[in-house]
């Protein structure tokens, strides 16, 4: 899996990671779904993995995914933020996953 980071959306996060405390992951969100299937992506910060994430070198960006979940995306990705709606958005060159992609933060979608 690999992600590019616009400028808009790497300058949106930076503040977010700049002191080294706090790591990127792609989280495929299941809560309140009712399967995993039904699962939205968002980005979240975390403070140190899980033992079942693995570290990708996004660019230019690291951040941390479930392989387990990988299936849902394609493997070439792109996370932009649109300055004017406050909304980051993920897409691929064949779709658009989400124009509303949730970054969470200390239990928050900021």
């Amino acid at each position: 899996m690999h992600i590019v980071f616009s400028k808009a959306a790497t300058d949106r996060l930076s503040p977010y990671l700049e002191d080294g405390t706090k790591q990127l992951k792609l989280l495929h969100d299941t809560e309140g779904c009712g399967c995993v299937v039904s699962g939205v992506p968002a980005l979240q910060l975390i403070s140190e993995p899980s033992v079942d994430d693995k570290l990708a070198q996004g660019e230019p960006l690291p951040f941390w995914y479930e392989p387990r979940h990988e299936v849902y995306y394609e493997p070439q990705l792109r996370v932009d933020y649109n300055t004017e709606r406050n909304s980051f958005s993920l897409k691929s060159d064949s779709q658009i996953y989400t124009l509303h992609l949730r970054f969470i933060t200390k239990g928050s979608a900021a």
